[in-house]
C-alpha cells in the first residue's frame, strides 16, 4: 500500500489535475495542445539529450536487458497484430495500429517518474538505456508494418526511405541522436547552454504529466470494448510478464531487472494515438485504450512494484 500512496498516486494526481482542469474549463484544449507540443517537441527531447549525452554507454547498454525488454515489446506487438486480425476480424492496417498500442509502453511520462520515486534517481540509468532506442525501435517496427500492410508500391528502397524519414523527423529521436553524438564525440558543451537545457529539463515531466491529463479527457471509451480490453491486458500483463521471464533467464542485475519490468508494465503512451491518427486507422481503439489502460495501470503497476520488491 505504501508503494501505491508514495510512488504511484503523486504521478497520477498530476495527471488528474490536468484532467480536472480541462473538464472544468479551467484550462483550454488549445492550451493542452500547446503544452503537449512544448513537452513532446522541446522539453522532453532536451531531457533525453542531456540523459543520453551523460550516460555511460558501455556500462548501461546491457544487451541482455535490452533484449529482454524488446522481446516483450515485440511479443506484445505480434499479439496485438494477430489478435486484431484473427480474433477481432480487423483489416491489416487496423491490426497494425492495435499492435502498436500493445508495443508502445509509456516509458517517458510514466516510466521515468514512477521508477525514480520507487527506486531513486540512480535507478534511472537503465531506464534511459531503454528510452534511447524506444522511439526509434517502436516507430521503425510500426511504420514498417504499416507500409507493408498498405503496400503502396515504389519498391523496397522507396518504402525504406519513407520509414527512415518518418522515424528521424520525430523530435524525441532527434534529441536522442544528438545526445549520442555528444556522448560518443566527448564534446564539452558550454556551461550556459547546459544550464539552459537544465531549465527545460526541470519543466519536462511535470508539464507533460499535466498535459497528458488534459489529453486523456478528450478520449471517451465508446465501442470496440473487447478490442480495447485486449490491448489493456497485453500492455499491462503480457508484455511485463515476458520481460520478467526473459530478465530472470538472463539473471539481470537488480536495477536493470526492475527498470525493464517496470517500464514494460506502463500503459500505452499518447504516441499510440498519434500513430493511429497519422494513418487514420483504429483511432477510437487507440484513444480509448490509452485512457483505460492508464487508469488501470494505477492498480497493475502497484502489483508489479509489490512483486519486484
Amino acid at each position: 500500500m505504501n508503494a501505491l500512496i508514495e510512488v504511484i498516486l503523486p504521478v497520477f494526481l498530476v495527471i488528474g489535475f490536468g484532467y480536472v482542469a480541462v473538464w472544468r474549463n479551467l484550462f483550454s484544449d488549445s492550451g493542452v495542445d500547446g503544452l503537449m507540443k512544448f513537452t513532446q517537441n522541446f522539453a522532453i527531447p532536451c531531457l533525453l539529450f542531456r540523459a543520453i549525452s551523460m550516460l555511460d554507454l558501455g556500462q548501461n547498454f546491457d544487451i541482455a536487458m535490452l533484449f529482454s525488454f524488446y522481446s516483450g515489446a515485440t511479443a506484445g506487438f505480434l499479439a496485438g497484430l494477430l489478435g486484431g486480425r484473427y480474433i477481432f476480424g480487423r483489416d491489416w492496417e487496423d491490426s497494425v495500429v492495435i499492435g502498436f498500442c500493445c508495443l508502445f509502453s509509456n516509458s517517458l511520462l510514466l516510466g521515468l517518474p514512477i521508477t525514480e520515486r520507487a527506486y531513486g534517481t540512480e535507478a534511472l540509468e537503465a531506464n534511459y538505456a531503454i528510452v534511447a532506442i524506444h522511439s526509434p525501435f517502436c516507430y521503425m517496427l510500426g511504420i514498417a508494418a504499416m507500409e507493408i500492410a498498405r503496400a503502396q508500391g515504389g519498391g523496397v528502397l522507396a518504402t525504406g526511405g519513407r520509414i527512415i524519414r518518418s522515424v528521424f523527423k520525430n523530435a524525441l529521436v532527434i534529441g536522442i541522436t544528438l545526445g549520442l553524438i555528444v556522448n560518443i564525440s566527448g564534446v564539452a558543451l558550454p556551461g550556459t547552454l547546459t544550464d539552459a537545457i537544465g531549465l527545460m529539463v526541470r519543466a519536462a515531466l511535470p508539464a507533460a504529466l499535466f498535459g497528458l491529463g488534459g489529453v486523456l479527457y478528450r478520449y471517451r471509451p465508446e465501442g470496440d470494448m473487447r478490442t480495447i480490453l485486449f490491448v489493456c491486458c497485453v500492455s499491462l500483463i503480457l508484455h511485463p510478464s515476458i520481460v520478467w521471464l526473459m530478465g530472470s533467464a538472463f539473471h539481470l542485475p537488480q536495477n536493470a531487472f526492475r527498470s525493464a519490468v517496470l517500464t514494460s508494465s506502463m500503459a500505452p503512451g499518447v504516441n499510440a494515438y498519434v500513430f493511429a491518427n497519422m494513418y487514420g486507422r483504429a483511432k477510437r481503439v487507440a484513444a480509448s485504450a490509452v485512457l483505460m489502460s492508464t487508469a488501470g495501470s494505477v492498480i497493475t503497476v502497484w502489483l508489479w512494484l509489490m512483486v519486484l520488491g
